[in-house]
């Protein structure tokens, strides 16, 4: 295929992924209580082989094209160079969205509240890695879960970590679709999450270095990344307030003023990529050491829409296309992946609910920092697909596994709604919409 007929194709899938994600999103939306973010998560498993191509298989093989290619052992498919297009596509949005999740993240409120978040978040860490040890002897028993080189230390981090990490993107946009991330619930959740996350990525880092046996890039990865957060909350914010100093002389943000924050961003996603944590935490991390206010405002206006509605949709789909059901067939392997979800919800959801009470948190609240910490979402997607990648896992497991992240992920939306109905923060009732809300803790304050 000439580059022309890629370029062609491609305009055409950008066209069927975003009309499909929104068509879905407002059907989930409407009738499902569910958020966007869901249902474009399910809508990238239904254009994949799961749905469109067992109901339409040519359309779905000429729409998203792969091609096999034979290595020295055995004949393995990877996907054609569209997908790789979409997957690059999908790394900016990723990239720039986890940006405005920092930029919208309020250190300061964290003030007064790490230990109850830190309590959280070891309990979204310790538990699940406890209930991978429990699943780990069944799951490298069956030879179609892990790769027949991959050790019992590294097979455990994987699924630990897998069971572990939080849909943090997901979890921050209900929090501000519901205007409650600036809360002290709010802040709690996201606090714990974002630290949930950053170790499970570190842990992720240390089973790609175990599983290519080099224990140096671990250490490399792990110090490196403490070493770039150390100084981008410290010199690199420093340097940072410039532009808001830049923006207050110009009075406007300027196109240069723009470009050179998006070549900052760029190059922080690509020091943390460069270490092993991977682009995005480099990109929350440059989001949040940003100074807030005016400039947080315009940088978040100018690149939230486009990002929530051309680029992570693709990411959705690409996973989606790696996502087949029809490896899931047999009772046996049902049964696994009703026991794998929930124990995920035990190891998790349930896990960080009672830390959160016994962070001082009511019961009422510390049921909603369990729904939120539950879902797994995106950032699930994206270790499934680098374990997928890096031949740590299987198509079968990995089918498994995005089958435990669409039902925890399912879950969090209604839960929290149903939840929310008695929430009362600061005194004030809270309703289900985000201007009485806002209004309400604009009065508390």
């Amino acid at each position: 295929m000439s580059n022309s007929e890629i370029g062609i194709r491609l305009f055409l899938q950008l066209a069927v992924i975003i009309a499909t994600c929104r068509a879905i999103g407002w059907l989930g939306r409407r009738f499902l209580g569910q958020t966007q973010v869901f249902m474009e998560m399910l809508a990238g498993v239904l254009l994949g082989p799961s749905l469109l191509g067992l109901v339409w298989p040519e359309a779905q093989a000429w729409l998203f094209p792969q091609q096999l290619l034979v290595d020295s052992d055995a004949e393995i498919a990877i996907a054609h160079p569209n997908m790789t297009i979409l997957y690059a596509l999908a790394q900016v949005g990723l990239v720039l969205y986890m940006f405005v999740i920092g930029l919208e993240f309020d250190l300061r409120l964290l003030r007064g509240r790490a230990r109850s978040a830190g309590l959280v978040s070891a309990a979204g860490i310790i538990v699940p890695f406890a209930a991978g040890a429990v699943l780990l002897p069944y799951l490298l028993g069956r030879p179609d879960f892990f790769a027949g080189d991959v050790r019992p230390s590294v097979a455990w981090l994987f699924v630990g970590s897998s069971i572990s990490i939080t849909a943090f993107p997901m979890l921050a946009r209900i929090l501000y679709e519901r205007g409650i991330a600036s809360t002290p619930l709010g802040t709690l959740t996201l606090a714990a999450g974002s630290i949930d996350d950053a170790i499970a990525w570190c842990l992720l880092a240390l089973v790609l270095a175990l599983f290519q046996r080099s224990p140096e890039i671990a250490m490399l990865t792990v110090g490196g990344g403490l070493a770039y957060g150390i100084a981008m909350f410290t010199v690199g914010r420093t340097l940072l307030r410039g532009f808001a100093r830049a923006l207050e002389h110009r009075g406007e943000l300027s196109m240069d003023l723009f470009t050179s924050v998006v070549v900052v961003l760029l190059t922080c996603a690509w020091i943390t990529d460069a270490i092993g944590i991977y682009a995005v935490f480099g990109a929350f991390i440059c989001g949040a050491a940003m100074p807030k206010g005016e400039l947080g405002e315009l940088l978040t206006h100018r690149i939230e829409q486009l990002t929530t509605s051309l680029f992570l949709p693709m990411f959705f789909v690409y996973s989606g296309l790696n996502t087949r059901i029809e490896l899931v067939n047999s009772l046996e392997l049902w049964l696994v992946t009703a026991v794998v979800v929930s124990i995920s919800i035990l190891g998790k959801g349930i896990a960080c609910m009672l830390a959160a009470r016994l962070a001082g948190e009511t019961w009422h609240h510390s049921a909603i920092v369990g729904t939120l910490m539950n879902a797994r979402g995106l950032m699930e997607l994206i270790l499934l697909n680098i374990g997928l990648e890096r031949g740590v896992i299987t198509p079968t497991f990995f089918t498994i596994m995005v089958l435990m992240a669409v039902v925890t992920t399912g879950m969090a939306s209604p839960l929290y709604h149903l939840l929310s109905r008695g929430l009362v923060l600061d005194g004030a009732r809270v309703p289900g919409t985000r201007k009485p809300l806002m209004t309400s803790l604009k009065r508390a304050s």
